[in-house]
């Protein structure tokens, strides 16, 4: 009843701040901390396995489904900067200060508290930049960001209590555990993408396949967890492989899917953070219990909150330094003379083989820099990790385990409250625009199109000449020059059909010209696919334009009828 009580509270103030124009986590946020202090409230806790294994997976396969696994690898560089070498230097610098500054902590705990503080939450800041126009490329790294960063903080942070319990892992070696986790979440992700995808082609029933598909990351991240392996990389590996191939699920599967799959964002985000404000009074409570000395502690959590504040600006802002050093160097070896002829020799041997010619990517804009180094908000990771920290160590109570669990919520509370209010304002300031980014988008719009045109062009002729399955050859030649109108001109189509007599459109006929429809628009997506894997249009335009053929095909499926 708890848990009914809270997700349809959260939801309510979720759709309160939509209307409002307000930040809807921020809002959750402050509004269950401050009912956390209701007198006689009891305490709603989950077990972070359940944190885990239930909320987190389907937030990250969400996530994984709709992100372009080619813009993941266009911007794998920045991606795996933020995701994994910062998760690294935050966990290590932030372990060394509480080891430094909190008395009586060693080294190892410490390290349990940065681990736990490492891993940021994109929800809120890709919230804000849905909302303020966000460049592709600035959503795109903060997306990636998130799906990798999990996986390697959970990791350091099963090394590190493993080093302040004594416990063994399944591999002594840091380093070998660490690849090990890597490379079993990828394989074990994509080995059960591909059997699920092969199930999905053999059902041929949008509600089973959808249904199904809500198991997947759950499935992925158990199955990967029991093998020792990273379960939130086996996730999101999963998503990846779905989501590229699921122009060969049924347009029903794919409708239903995204509505699905954005109704589930909405439920789980909503909890997460009414989750983190309702339990501020316990925390506290529990903290209290140790007789802590509150202003000692005030002192503690403040100097974390502003280390875990500044290593993010300060890392994204000397590796965009390195960059353009780098790309600077890249220009001038560019220009010598040997290196210009291999270049452009390359470029011929890509243009002969009919691949587009892939030009280096432009390194960070400072203004890109700068909304990166502010979208650093801690969310349910840090409270799931923070929860995992085991009571027990060998027997005896973990090192200043409250001490730890507090800390890491006042941090993941203070990045909250102090940069999800602050991040759009920063944009504005910025006035952060792409032209060049529009440019290309526009271009690659206008291309898709072309494809789409030439491709119902072809698919037109092809059944006129040889008939699919399903169609009366009598009806085709009879809308022969309907069809082909129709073909060009698919805005169209459903004024032609409208304009045929009702008593000459027989049950044949409307069998035909529906069998005929389905062959002109399966050919679009097969045309746009291949475009697509062929890296000439960008994999956003592509899932736009999939997506409106998916409503085309509905609306023709449904008028049939």
């Amino acid at each position: 009843m708890q848990l009914l009580l809270v997700v349809v509270g959260a939801i309510a103030v979720t759709a309160v701040a939509n209307r409002k124009g307000l930040q809807p986590s921020l809002v959750v946020v402050m509004l269950a901390a401050a009912i956390s202090f209701v007198p006689g409230l009891p305490r709603f806790e989950l077990p972070p396995a359940l944190i885990l294994g239930v909320v987190l997976p389907p937030l990250l396969y969400s996530a994984a489904l709709d992100f372009s696994f080619v813009s993941f690898m266009r911007n794998l560089r920045p991606i795996l900067s933020l995701g994994v070498a910062l998760v690294i230097v935050s966990t290590f610098l932030t372990g060394v200060v509480a080891w430094w500054i909190v008395p009586g902590l060693t080294l190892a705990p410490a390290l349990v508290l940065g681990s736990v503080v490492a891993p940021t939450d994109a929800v809120a800041a890709l919230s804000v930049g849905r909302q303020l126009g966000l460049p592709k490329k600035v959503m795109a790294i903060l997306t990636g960001e998130s799906l990798v960063n999990d996986a390697a903080a959970l990791t350091f942070f099963s090394l590190a209590v493993a080093a302040a319990t004594g416990e063994h892992t399944v591999v002594e070696s840091p380093q070998l555990l660490f690849l090990y986790e890597v490379v079993g979440g990828v394989l074990i992700g994509m080995v059960l993408g591909g059997v699920v995808h092969w199930i999905r082609q053999r059902l041929r029933d949008s509600g089973l396949e959808t249904a199904f598909s809500l198991v997947v990351p759950f499935a992925a991240y158990l199955l990967a967890e029991q093998l020792h392996a990273s379960g939130v990389i086996a996730v999101v590996m999963a998503g990846f492989f779905l989501g590229h191939n699921e122009a060969d699920a049924g347009f029903g599967t794919r409708l239903q899917g995204r509505q699905v799959w954005k109704s589930m964002d909405v439920l789980l985000e909503s909890f997460v953070f009414a989750y983190m404000g309702l339990q501020c009074r316990f925390v506290f409570a529990d903290l209290a219990a140790t007789g802590v000395e509150w202003g000692a502690f005030v002192a503690i959590a403040a100097t974390l909150l502003f280390v875990v504040l500044a290593v993010r600006p300060l890392w994204i802002f000397l590796t965009y330094g390195n960059d353009r050093l780098f790309h600077r160097w890249r220009l001038r070896l560019a220009n010598r003379p040997a290196v210009a002829r291999r270049l452009a020799a390359r470029a011929a041997r890509q243009r002969a083989a009919g691949r587009p010619e892939r030009t280096p990517e432009e390194p960070l804009s400072w203004k890109y820099a700068a909304v990166l180094s502010w979208s650093g908000m801690r969310g349910v990771v840090t409270l799931a990790a923070a929860a995992g920290v085991p009571a027990l160590a060998g027997g005896l109570s973990f090192p200043q385990r409250d001490l730890i669990q507090a800390l890491a919520f006042v941090i993941a509370l203070g990045t909250l409250l102090i940069q999800t209010p602050t991040l759009p304002l920063l944009i504005r300031r910025l006035h952060i625009s792409a032209p060049e980014e529009q440019r290309r988008e526009a271009e690659g719009i206008r291309r898709a199109h072309e494809i789409s045109r030439e491709a119902t062009h072809q698919a037109a002729r092809k059944v006129l000449e040889s008939p699919p399955e399903g169609a009366d050859p009598g009806v085709l030649a009879q809308y022969a020059d309907k069809l082909a109108a129709a073909a060009a001109e698919r805005r169209k189509a459903d004024d032609e059909d409208d304009a045929v007599d009702s008593a000459v459109m027989s049950d044949s006929a409307r069998a035909t010209i529906r069998v005929v429809r389905q062959e002109l628009l399966a050919a679009q997506r097969r045309a746009l696919v291949r475009a697509r894997d062929n890296w000439e249009l960008d994999d956003d335009v592509v899932r736009r334009q999939l997506e409106r053929l998916d409503l085309e095909e509905a609306a023709a499926d449904s008028g049939s009828r």
